[in-house]
């Protein structure tokens, strides 16, 4: 092709230049973009087990339009166009996979950026390509022995450090990773094998204010209800394998076997006090001050502070295994048959434990000054925490009750914790044939293909009260024991001083601690399993042709899609509580199923001028399953009793997932126009519309009672005909549109003198008129921000190079961790990251050579992760503070 010719040119014309390192990242970037017939944006590694960031997110979070949700200072999670990391999927070399997270969306943290030798985003469909997103597809490509074509050996290791510190007794500000990449190919090139590694263990810090809200307080001003803010240390820990082994047992036949492994461990530790303010016994001072609505800051006296040490610990094991088997003919057919299997087994455990001053109205309550502003709140306190003669293990608060578990086990005087571990199990299964014929015309080749894929995933809760061992009377309180005293936690930016720590876990397992099963339904009603089996057949034809003195090439066709999902949960019914508080709820066990077919025709068109100008249309149908958490079959309800004229009645409310939910759809256009300079960098402008024609959203329906699983009512009372459900439904959506502004310029390219450097970023504006609800007001997508914008300003030259990055977003609906584990939707703030990175490459002669030495410095404005009420920054609801890190290591290529 034309641009082909003029690449061509350019090494003839400068045949001494070898380009290396973040250059040779981007060229291939810009060489997949410019010959992709769809619209795509790519990452490279600059060489083999070497992406330019630390993270697989981080290196797609910079691509145009793209960003990223943080987690404990980390990107763990995509945004494409505006839409949230669930509307999106994730493949691995073509094959979908399962995730860590409650969702179809898959966490980055699991793969290490060593095993991977290639992103490509796709932000346009083409029917060829099998579990597509809506707003795009992610697919992680590792390495092929043979297309690399060389013997490799790479060795890499390096350091981290949290500038925070060790926030937690116990804690760790630093960590480590190190990895090793093989590559070789054998007897004649024939049998190539790659083998990666990657073990890592890095600690992050975090500040972490939070608060329960802001109800309307005295002379109407709002005030702060509470707060529940920790120091926040997590260790994560992962060990990762990949290997592929290819076989060319023919010429035109190659066998390629591929296999990934990831063992994920988060630990994290949080130490806090919690403050139950206005929404408690405590008081507001009258000498408080207000402006504009808001108290500012004051006094509450009274306060019964409850001490937190809590652990959340998040274990994943991913297995991915795939079988690839292609055939290219000379004969102008081609065929290939892919089997592969994903399955993914996780634990959850969220352990909270509690100490203060004595249990329920017993012990010394404090004065807590207050000052809330757009930082959060800060606070003045009279109580030593950290005296554990006089914080001890007790239920300050006396939450919880009085609890009997069925087995008898209680806890009396209030709950000292609580215990929930969420097992969740994850397996997909998919089989793909494909055929392919090729044409000596304009429709270039056919290609039809069949595709089977079986999905299930399901979640059980494990929950517990907990209780202390020797509280038999609901009066007992007791000292951490001095086995288990680790000294104190240093709330200084709260302003609470010091407070007592030890390991929760170790409590529970010395026997400190007693678990009560919880007995309540809600638990119940969380488990589910849900499977899904997809037939997909789909046709696609490319075509190649001649438009006068440019080029048209492309691809159009369609997927077939029939879907058949099930779903099997519990649904409970609660009938009251008995004589020791507990309730008496009846269960039964509910099972739906629900099909439908979906029919989503593609188009892509390419247009290439001579003078490496490309102009790019695409139209396509879109769609995303639901969420698999929303489809569960499980469900709860209560009776409302009342009386209407002589009959008892006992109204059913509830809510429950939805078995019979169908999946996004949408109706998308995209246009680009493209300059190119040859395979070094390009200036893109790219349209695009997308008219949501389903939107999933919670509603109140109406059912009969009669199709309900209920247990009897109160005596001498009536079931009411019909019960009001809240449950996920299929509605109207509306419209998302923007413009995105994309470039990667090598400035030497224009002016000779500034070889070396170089730009690559974007720019993107999105407007949303989703309507959610029908007949309400719009809606922000989750994940959505207006203005998305990134750019690396680069130096690459003699071996040096030097990088600066920055990551805007405007303000966006962000998901966190809320009570039990729960998704909680909250507006953030919008957020700029700034990194950094300087590096050296010791040149082909010197007696180093391969050796790569880096410095990274990341979040170095430490830019704070903040959400608040909507419409009033001052009522903050988070405010992390990850502080910045720094890292410091080698690789060396043999």
């Amino acid at each position: 092709m034309a641009q082909d010719a003029a690449s061509a040119d350019d090494q003839e014309t400068a045949p001494d230049i070898t380009v290396t390192g973040y250059r040779v990242s981007l060229e291939n970037a810009v060489n997949k973009k410019k010959k992709s017939d769809q619209i795509v944006e790519s990452v490279s590694a600059e060489d083999i087990g070497k992406l330019p960031d630390a993270s697989i997110a981080e290196s797609v979070a910079r691509l145009p339009g793209l960003t990223s949700q943080r987690l404990s200072g980390r990107s763990n999670s995509i945004s494409i166009r505006g839409f949230a990391p669930d509307f999106s999927t994730t493949l691995l070399n073509g094959r979908e996979q399962t995730s860590t997270g409650d969702n179809r969306a898959v966490e980055y943290d699991q793969y290490p950026s060593e095993v991977i030798n290639q992103v490509n985003v796709y932000k346009t469909p083409m029917a060829s390509i099998v579990g597509q997103g809506l707003s795009g597809t992610v697919d992680l490509r590792t390495i092929r022995p043979l297309e690399a074509g060389k013997r490799v050996f790479s060795i890499g290791a390096r350091g981290s450090y949290a500038d925070l510190g060790a926030l937690n007794a116990g804690s760790k500000s630093t960590g480590w990773r190190a990895n090793m990449v093989y590559v070789d190919q054998f007897h004649n090139d024939t049998i190539g094998l790659a083998l990666s590694a990657s073990y890592l263990d890095e600690s992050y810090q975090t500040e972490e204010f939070n608060a329960w809200g802001y109800p309307t307080g005295p002379s109407s001003n709002l005030v702060i209800g509470g707060s529940k803010s920790y120091n926040t240390s997590s260790r994560l820990k992962r060990f990762g394998l990949q290997g592929t082994l290819e076989l060319r047992l023919a010429p035109n036949l190659t066998s390629t076997f591929d296999g990934f492994y990831s063992d994920f461990k988060d630990d994290n530790i949080k130490r806090g006090i919690e403050l139950p303010l206005w929404w408690s016994s405590a008081s507001l001072a009258p000498a408080y001050t207000a402006s504009g609505g808001f108290v500012t800051n004051g006094t509450f006296t009274g306060v019964k502070g409850v001490v937190r040490n809590d652990a959340f610990q998040r274990h994943a094991k991913l297995y991915s295994f795939g079988w690839n088997l292609d055939y290219k003919g000379d004969d102008g057919w081609d065929a290939m048959l892919d089997v592969s299997h994903s399955r993914t087994n996780r634990n959850e455990l969220a352990l909270e434990t509690y100490s203060g001053t004595g249990r329920g109205a017993v012990g010394a309550t404090d004065s807590i000054g207050f000052t809330s502003g757009t930082t959060g709140t800060v606070f003045s306190h009279g109580i030593n925490y950290g005296d554990y003669s006089q914080i001890l293990l007790t239920s300050p608060q006396g939450w919880g009750g009085n609890q009997t578990a069925v087995d008898g086990t209680r806890i009396i005087g209030g709950q000292d914790g609580y215990y929930n571990d969420r097992i969740v199990q994850d397996r997909l299964y998919q089989v793909r044939g494909e055929v392919t014929r090729h044409f000596e015309s304009p429709l270039e080749s056919v290609t039809a293909g069949l595709n089977y894929t079986n999905r299930s995933k399901s979640l059980r809760p494990d929950e517990y009260f907990i209780g202390l061992t020797a509280n038999t009377t609901g009066t007992v309180s007791v000292p951490v024991p001095a086995q288990y005293q680790l000294g104190t936690t240093n709330l200084a930016f709260l302003g609470l001083g010091p407070m007592i720590s030890y390991d929760p876990l170790a409590l529970l397992e010395g026997g400190v601690y007693k678990l009560v099963a919880n007995p309540y339904g809600d638990v119940v009603v969380k488990s589910y399993k849900v499977s899904e089996s997809l037939m997909t057949g789909y046709l696609q034809g490319n075509l190649r042709a001649d438009v006068g003195s440019a080029q048209l090439t492309g691809n159009f066709g369609a997927q077939v899609i029939v879907t058949n999902q099930e779903s099997t949960g519990a649904s409970a019914v609660y009938l009251g509580n008995n004589l020791n508080g507990s309730p008496n709820i009846g269960t039964a066990v509910r099972t739906a199923s629900h099909d439908y077919v979906d029919v989503l025709p593609s188009l892509n068109l390419a247009l290439r001028f001579p003078s490496d100008f490309v102009i790019r249309f695409a139209a396509a149908r879109e769609m995303i399953r639901p969420r698999m958490d929303d489809m569960r079959a499980s469900a709860s309800f209560g009776y409302n009793y009342a009386t209407v004229g002589a009959i008892n009645y006992a109204f059913v409310t509830g809510g429950s997932g939805n078995p019979d939910l169908e999946p996004w759809r949408a109706n998308a256009v995209d246009l680009t126009f493209e300059k190119y300079f040859g395979t070094k960098g390009f200036v893109g402008l790219q349209f695009f519309y997308k008219d949501l024609k389903s939107y999933i959203y919670n509603s109140d329906v109406v059912i009969p009672t009669s199709s309900l699983a209920l247990a009897a009512p109160a005596a001498g009372s009536v079931i009411g005909p019909d019960a009001v459900l809240n449950i996920p439904v299929n509605g109207t959506g509306g419209s998302l549109y923007g413009v995105e502004l994309a470039t990667t310029l090598p400035f030497g390219e224009l002016v000779p003198a500034l070889n070396g450097f170089g730009i690559t970023g974007g720019v993107s504006y999105t407007e949303t008129k989703i309507k959610p609800n029908p007949g309400g007001a719009a809606e922000d997508l989750p994940g959505y921000s207006k203005w998305v914008a990134n750019g690396t300003l680069y130096y690459e030259n003699g071996g040096f190079n030097l990088r600066g990055s920055a990551r805007y977003r405007s303000t966006f609906v962000g998901e966190v961790s809320g009570f039990a584990a729960n998704r909680t939707r909250r507006r953030a703030a919008s957020e700029t990251i700034i990194d950094a990175q300087i590096g050296y490459d010791f040149q082909p002669g010197s007696a180093l050579e391969g050796l790569s030495l880096y410095v990274q410095g990341q979040n170095l404005t430490e830019e704070p992760f903040v959400t608040y009420n909507p419409g009033d920054p001052r009522q903050v609801i988070d405010y992390q503070n990850y502080g910045r890190r720094f890292l410091a290591g080698f690789t060396y290529k043999f």
